[in-house]
């Protein structure tokens, strides 16, 4: 597996997984705690579609950098679009790295702080090497 290759499926599986909870959360699964903070297991209906908008916004992402990487899958943007893409997403990953570093939420602190630092590190690697 070339070092793109491992970047691209390394940021496209934690995005998905991100989405997979995500989906959990806005389908009424009561894991809130993990999620917004420390949020109420169950969550209110405005942070449901929250994060059914949060899911789709990252399968998404998970498609592009799964492009920029090589993986034949189709996206809305034009090729020479994608680098430009990629970055902002970076810049977005970290951005929201850091309310999962500072929240009172241990399960935020111990699972997505890692996840969205990796999945940040994954993608800018993507868009490097690419």
């Amino acid at each position: 597996m070339t070092p793109l290759l491992a970047a691209g499926t390394t940021a496209a599986l934690l995005l998905l997984v991100v989405t997979g909870f995500q989906v959990a959360l806005a389908a009424g699964v009561p894991r809130g705690r993990a999620a917004y903070g420390g949020a109420p297991d169950h969550l209110p209906p405005r942070l449901r579609v929250t994060s059914l908008v949060a899911a789709l916004l990252r399968a998404t992402a998970a498609l592009l950098v799964l492009r920029r990487t090589g993986v034949g899958v189709r996206t809305p943007l034009p090729e020479d679009g994608l680098p430009t893409a990629l970055w902002v997403l970076v810049a977005l990953l970290a951005v929201g790295a850091v309310p999962d570093l500072l929240t009172r939420s241990r399960v935020e602190r111990a699972v997505w702080a890692p996840v969205s630092v990796v999945a940040c590190g994954a993608t800018a690697t993507v868009n490097l090497l690419a």
